[in-house]
């Protein structure tokens, strides 16, 4: 073996077609706790201190392929062309590297969602320390069929991994089984892909067999046993997905609930990957907190909430509300109802009330727009209130237009600001009334004219109907009253 280095390199094996998915998108794509299945295998092998990271494309390389460069346009892409077996695919990623590996060398999966940096970091410990040519991740299972098993010698030694298809009734009847991630040093590595041979029942090159190259070279060879099978187990289909999707879920939220965060109804909260929560937030039945959502301290989510990439801060109360793309202010109430859309920010002690949508708007500190209103493209002032039924009349038919709310103003219901218009700080609006000019500070804006009543119009124009018998029996009341009779 070569002198121990620092230098990991990581291979991540994504070319396989997936088939069972049955999908127009590539498997390793397929999402859960809001990352894809690559991006959970990239982000595994960063936390275990990689310092250089080859991802295998295959099929639907145009798409892994643009997907890992978004996500680390470092990692380094191989292109296996043709599919020949998991042997060949490191020989490929091998040949994309400037040059061989000279230390230590992860091979992991793209679709093994679950493994964590602390697994692999494990593993490489132990493969150092053991100072092995090949350490395999191994596992107990019950039920290990389909998988390579782990054939050791009388004194325990590993041997061999035998794939299921070419393994002997003794050899199928081994219960610890082979994960297909490996730590191998990097020389012998690229030694022993070069001598893989393709007489087996799939005619292809198996990354497994350098276990026999390494034995019958005197190399040392060992397995590291996680007992959390949980992160060796890969996705083919969508059951698999939904139940590996599942897993981590709730592992996830039984983490929070560790680190001092209140979640009521576990089975009903769902929390991604990226998803930062400080302690003594509250989550209620029915939440959903996806992508790079931020919570503050002692705020409460839910019921019945779902808000991605929102930041929210300390002491807010969001209820029943759906919200993207936005910041939620300290001790803010929004909701119940409630429908954030990007680029909203609501300031602190602002309220975001029943039946609101706001779209790309600020609403500012102690501002409050309680409901049945739309805001889009918009700036309310501090202290603002604007009234129920009010809607800011954004777009011409060709380009939208913003529209601000000056301090503490009050805006009164109903009313309609045709964009683009001003309202001074403290300003009035009357209900009812159409805004299409600005508003000095201080003034009071109307633009309804006087009411006027057109007596005995129901009787002209409705005779006979209920209201014309009412009109006239109400009618009637007031004449006796008036007289007395």
């Amino acid at each position: 073996m070569s002198a121990h280095t620092d230098a990991v390199t990581a291979i991540v094996l994504a070319a396989g077609a997936g088939t069972r998915m049955k999908s127009a998108r590539a498997k390793v794509l397929h999402e859960i706790a809001g990352r894809s299945m690559i991006e959970h295998a990239l982000v595994a092998v960063a936390g275990a201190g990689v310092h250089t990271t080859v991802a295998v494309v295959g099929h639907d390389r145009e798409q892994v392929s643009a997907a890992i460069a978004a996500h680390d346009p470092a990692v380094v892409q191989a292109v296996q062309e043709e599919q020949n077996g998991t042997g060949h695919a490191v020989r490929v990623a091998l040949e994309a590297l400037d040059a061989p590996p000279t230390g230590t060398v992860v091979i992991t999966y793209g679709d093994v969602p679950l493994l964590t940096a602390q697994t692999l970091a494990e593993l490489l410990v132990d493969h150092r320390a053991a100072g092995r040519a090949v350490t395999i991740l191994s596992a107990e299972v019950d039920d290990p069929t389909g998988y390579g098993r782990i054939v050791r010698g009388d004194d325990g030694a590993v041997l061999a991994i035998r794939e299921h298809r070419d393994a002997s009734a003794d050899e199928l009847a081994v219960r610890e089984i082979n994960s297909g991630i490996l730590v191998v040093d990097g020389p012998f590595l690229d030694h022993a892909v070069a001598g893989l041979r393709s007489d087996n029942s799939q005619s292809e090159l198996y990354l497994t067999d350098i276990v026999g190259i390494a034995v019958a070279e005197g190399r040392p060879v060992g397995a590291h046993v996680l007992e959390d099978v949980w992160q060796t187990e890969g996705v083919n289909d969508r059951v698999q997905l939904a139940r590996l999707g599942h897993e981590l879920n709730r592992r996830i939220v039984r983490g929070w609930m560790a680190a001092g965060v209140t979640v009521v109804d576990p089975a009903t909260t769902w929390i991604d990957s990226a998803v930062t929560l400080a302690p003594d937030v509250t989550l209620l039945p029915g939440t959903q907190l996806l992508g790079a959502t931020e919570v503050g301290e002692g705020a409460t989510i839910g019921p019945d909430t779902t808000l991605r990439n929102v930041e929210v801060g300390e002491a807010a109360t969001i209820i029943r509300t759906h919200g993207s793309d936005s910041v939620v202010g300290a001790r803010a109430t929004v909701g119940p109802f409630a429908y954030l859309r990007p680029g909203t920010e609501l300031g602190e002690d602002g309220k975001i009330g029943t039946f609101v949508e706001v779209k790309n708007s600020v609403v500012g500190a102690g501002a409050k727009v309680p409901h049945l209103s739309y805001v889009g493209d918009a700036d309310i002032g501090e202290g603002a209130n604007v009234g129920a039924g009010t809607i800011f009349a954004n777009y011409d038919g060709v380009t939208k237009n913003r529209s601000s709310i000056g301090r503490h103003a009050r805006t009164a219901s109903n009313n309609t600001f045709v964009a683009p218009v001003t309202v001074g700080d403290g300003a009035f609006t009357g209900a009812g009334a159409t805004i299409r000019e600005d508003v000095p500070p201080g003034a009071l804006a109307v633009s309804a004219g006087p009411q006027r009543n057109m007596d005995g119009w129901v009787a002209d124009k409705r005779p006979g109907t209920p209201s014309d018998r009412a009109a006239r029996e109400s009618e009637s009341a007031t004449t006796l009253e008036e007289t007395g009779e």
